[in-house]
């Protein structure tokens, strides 16, 4: 991202107009190495299709878009012209900002100018600025409005105590952007100031972004240092931007009105007593940007000039965006919220002025002066309807879909096509509007528990807890009540902010909040049928299978096992709720198999390989039986296997594979090891800390931990110290927004930077742990040195709390780990392989990117060699190795792993059974003849095919 520095400033420069201003320019940056000669032309250029002065004494030229060529690296140039430089117009400039950017980074740069800049004018003190730390300075420095709006209040929140509703303000201010992510630390530092009759102050200047206050209230009383605390005022301090509202703050409780702010039942109610900006009653309305490059200084432009014709307020925002309302009549303000291509604009206009949202609109549709192409001709989003030119697969026809939960299944197709929801946009009243919505919700809770007290399986009754959460997230109430008073109907306003929250958890490419993201479209699709008086289609009574665009989780669990043959959906990939719901209740289950699934005829024969991911269209009778006879033998064999499951894993020539179980919580240890286990080849720690409200202490911990060992009663436990980061967040433990936290801070990346909690965590397993097998691994190592941080952190531990079995290994999930495993191997005990990273990182393919998951296949050669790689090195070194992760079970997979020399495969407790049945039905040498060819292969496919021949 674009950033200003005083390097990039040259002070003092003279031009005689805006020609040789741009000459100027153009030479600096092609002297900075950032543009080419024929830049200047691209400069010159964008002045003829319209200024770029942007207010207050600042321009900022830059190139068109037919001159991205010419730029080499993205950069800036600034420029201080003390005399000035007309611009036309009338237009006098002290400071141009050249910019060379290849694509819309100049978008971001222009969003950080223009929320720097203020409603103040600059432009005397850029030309009197006497250096470039001055002028940096002005542009950072300019005075900020503090915000205070409906965004920043929250009441009745859940809060246990201070510290959580601590945390809740600050989550206000970083929802609102106001405030980085490590704003929280620097809060919790700063002394709480008691103001009386409950209320408490806390403030930071630290890690602000702009000016703030957030006003918290908990949803019961609660105490503070033996005094009451009923309500909780988090202000992003910023120089003085804070004094007005501290001042009329002061006024409220020398006048006796504390509780009017406490009584206060309503955002608005709160704003009003503290002169906060109050949301008012405008008519809105939305429409999709489709200019080619934005909301550019040009169609910006067009758009002020329409607002001010105007005689009332106009207002916009980026509905997928963070920040508040702008004034439509400000370019600067315009050109600040950065909106590209595709990006949805909501307009909101005074009362008086309602018949200005139709203009609005129409000038937006008609590109705002440029032309623009149809957004409808984009390629459709997923979300959207089949198209048109999609055929039905023909019969007899094999369609490759994605494996999410293993079995053969047949039956007729019963498709549900999604629904469509016909309802008002504008309600009858606010008041009646909300107690419809308060209906709904309550009967989708109610539907909720009830399906909570009837599922068996743990993973289910979890989901389905995180829906309750959802439903009871007071951000969402506060978005939805807020479009209640401005005239929205039940139906628009719940649709509207659930399809934000989607949209903002979907924008951020991780693939756990993806999933969040389907998790939340799930419970908003509920209460809207509730809201729309549309009933389920009831289930066909003979078996069958089920064929959906997408399944919910709780599409999913409100079905019947006995009736429900198979699943077959066209999105979703392995890893979703859905599919993990499907394999714990037993049903078949094979999606991502594209849209022509949804045009099969209703009542059509499919034949469903969950295990190989495919789907067959009436399949012919002789493949049905065998098909069908498959089944059956696998069933026959899986009873055999159970009945045998206690017995170790011995090949035919008398080979020995210690056959272990993943598991996250210490609830299930008696189950598993009734599977078994002969011991647990991976506790995930950090579902123990995700189950906690706030950081687990060395006492609870150890307890978690003592209950697993007691059940494995003398069974090795092989534990993943707390594997969290990025993509799976601990509530309490807020942790700074990455690009793409796949490749950031995550795992022991974050732990050794808060060592104090890796410190806790290994002290509590250690005094667990006595004399019975225990052995440690640290997740995500990819470099030497992170290994012998933590290695010297368990010795110097073991000096105090000595145990006389251990193990201290690592987890091969990073490439770098299994090419560095001949070094690696000479000091640590053991390696881990966990191919469902290895595979995805080995692969570059995020396992849980919708279209591309079915190819980040663990068989393939290249993951393949670098699990080869890492035994080698481990068994040179007398070390074993196990593999921990979603490969170990694949009965494709077992075979190659058995020919590479793994000594320990850990799986789910349900593959055990299996899994140890198949190692008994194979030979050693027979299995490395057969990896050994695999390792020559090219492909995932070719492997496969292999093992199945």
């Amino acid at each position: 991202m674009l950033q200003f520095t005083t390097a990039q400033i040259a002070m003092g420069q003279e031009a005689v107009d805006k020609s040789a201003a741009l000459d100027l320019l153009a030479a600096r940056l092609v002297e900075d190495g950032l543009v080419a000669e024929g830049y200047l032309a691209g400069l010159q250029a964008r002045e003829q299709q319209g200024s770029t002065y942007l207010g207050q004494g600042i321009a900022i030229p830059h190139g068109t878009p037919q001159t991205r060529d010419q730029v080499f690296a993205t950069g800036v140039c600034l420029m201080q012209f003390p005399a000035g430089v007309d611009w036309g117009d009338g237009q006098i400039v002290h400071l141009a900002i050249a910019i060379a950017a290849r694509s819309d980074e100049h978008l971001r740069l222009l969003q950080q100018l223009t929320r720097a800049l203020g409603e103040g004018d600059l432009s005397v003190a850029l030309s009197q600025a006497d250096s470039a730390e001055a002028v940096l300075q002005l542009l950072q420095g300019a005075p900020r409005e503090l915000l205070l709006d409906e965004r920043s209040i929250g009441l009745g929140v859940a809060a246990d105590d201070f510290d959580d509703l601590l945390w809740q303000g600050a989550r206000l201010l970083r929802r609102a952007d106001c405030v980085e992510s490590g704003f929280i630390t620097h809060l919790h530092r700063a002394e709480p100031l008691p103001l009386g009759h409950g209320l408490w102050l806390v403030a930071s200047d630290q890690a602000v972004r702009q000016p703030a206050l957030a006003f918290v209230t908990p949803q019961q009383p609660l105490r503070h240092l033996d005094r009451p605390l009923a309500g909780l005022f988090c202000l992003a301090a910023h120089g003085e931007a804070q004094a007005p509202l501290l001042d009329r703050l002061c006024s409220l409780l020398i006048e006796g009105r504390a509780q009017d702010l406490l009584r206060a039942s309503d955002v608005r109610a709160v704003l009003a007593l503290l002169g906060g900006e109050v949301p008012g009653d405008w008519p809105s309305a939305r429409i999709t940007l489709a200019n080619p490059h934005g909301l550019h200084a040009r169609p910006a432009k067009v758009l002020a000039q329409l607002a001010k014709e105007f005689p009332g307020e106009v207002r916009v925002r980026l509905v997928d965006g963070v920040g508040s309302p702008v004034s439509a009549k400000s370019l600067s303000k315009l050109l600040g919220l950065g909106a590209r291509r595709g990006q949805v604009l909501e307009f909101s206009v005074e009362p008086a002025i309602a018949d200005a949202l139709p203009a609005l609109l129409a000038a937006v549709e008609g590109g705002l002066g440029e032309e623009v192409e149809p957004l409808a001709a984009l390629a459709p989003l997923p979300s959207e309807p089949v198209a048109t030119t999609l055929a039905a697969p023909v019969a007899g026809s094999t369609i490759q879909g994605v494996a999410a939960a293993p079995g053969i299944a047949a039956g007729p197709a019963h498709v549900q096509l999604q629904q469509h929801f016909d309802y008002p946009l504008r309600g009858e009243s606010p008041g009646h509007e909300l107690q419809r919505l308060e209906a709904a919700l309550l009967q989708v809770r109610n539907d909720i528990e009830a399906l909570i007290r009837r599922s068996e399986v743990s993973a289910i009754r979890e989901i389905f807890v995180t829906h309750q959460e959802m439903l009871a997230d007071p951000g969402l109430a506060e978005e939805v009540g807020l479009r209640l008073r401005q005239g929205e109907s039940a139906p628009a306003a719940w649709l509207a902010v659930i399809d934000t929250a989607a949209r903002q958890q979907e924008s951020l490419q991780d693939a756990l909040l993806a999933e969040r993201a389907a998790d939340l479209r799930d419970v908003g699709r509920r209460v809207l049928m509730q809201l729309c008086g549309i009933s389920e289609t009831p289930e066909p009574k003979q078996p069958y299978v089920l064929v959906m665009a997408e399944v919910g989780p709780s599409d999913v669990a409100r079905l019947d096992p006995s009736r429900v043959a198979g699943i077959l959906t066209a999105r979703g990939g392995a890893t979703a709720h859905s599919a993990i719901v499907a394999r714990a209740l037993g049903i078949p289950a094979v999606v991502g198999a594209g849209d022509a699934v949804l045009l099969i005829a209703p009542g059509t024969a499919l034949l469903l390989d969950g295990q190989r991911g495919r789907a067959t269209v009436d399949p012919a009778t002789e493949q049905l039986e065998k098909a069908l006879a498959e089944r059956d033998r696998r069933e026959k064999a899986l009873r055999a296997a159970h009945a045998r499951r206690f017995e170790p894993a011995v090949t035919q020539d008398g080979h020995a594979v210690e056959v272990f179980a993943n598991i996250g919580e210490s609830a299930g240890i008696d189950a598993v090891v009734e599977q078994g286990a002969e011991g647990v080849g991976l506790l995930r720690t950090e579902l123990i800390f995700m189950a906690h409200p706030q950081l687990p202490d060395e006492a609870a911990q150890e307890a978690e931990y003592r209950r697993v060992l007691d059940g494995l009663a003398g069974r090795p436990l092989v534990v993943r110290t707390l594997d969290v980061g990025g993509d799976k967040p601990l509530p309490y433990w807020p942790i700074a927004k990455e690009e793409n936290p796949f490749l950031g801070v995550r795992g022991i990346r974050l732990t050794l930077q808060r060592p104090q909690v890796m410190e806790s965590q290994l002290r509590a397993l250690l005094r667990a742990a006595g004399d019975r097998p225990l052995r440690i691994m640290f997740p995500m190592v990819g470099q030497l040195e992170e290994w012998r941080e933590a290695r010297r952190m368990v010795d110097r531990l073991l000096a105090q709390i000595p145990v006389s079995d251990l193990q201290v290994g690592i987890m091969i999930e990073v490439p770098s780990a299994a090419l560095l495993a001949p070094v690696l191997a000479a000091e640590v005990d053991f390696f881990s392989i966990g191919t469902n990273d290895l595979t995805q990182y080995t692969l570059a393919i995020d396992r849980g990117h919708p279209s591309l998951s079915a190819q980040a296949d663990g068989l393939h050669p290249a993951v393949l060699n670098l699990i080869d790689m890492t035994v080698r090195a481990a068994h040179a070194h007398g070390k074993w190795v196990g593999v921990c992760g979603e490969l170990a079970a694949d009965p494709q997979a077992v075979p190659l792993l058995l020919g590479l020399d793994v000594d320990e495969l850990s799986v789910a407790a349900r593959s055990i059974a299996e899994v140890k049945a198949q190692v008994r039905a194979l030979g050693i040498e027979q299995a490395r003849g057969l990896a050994r060819q695999a390792l020559a292969l090219g492909s995932a496919a070719d492997v496969r095919a292999l093992v199945e021949k």
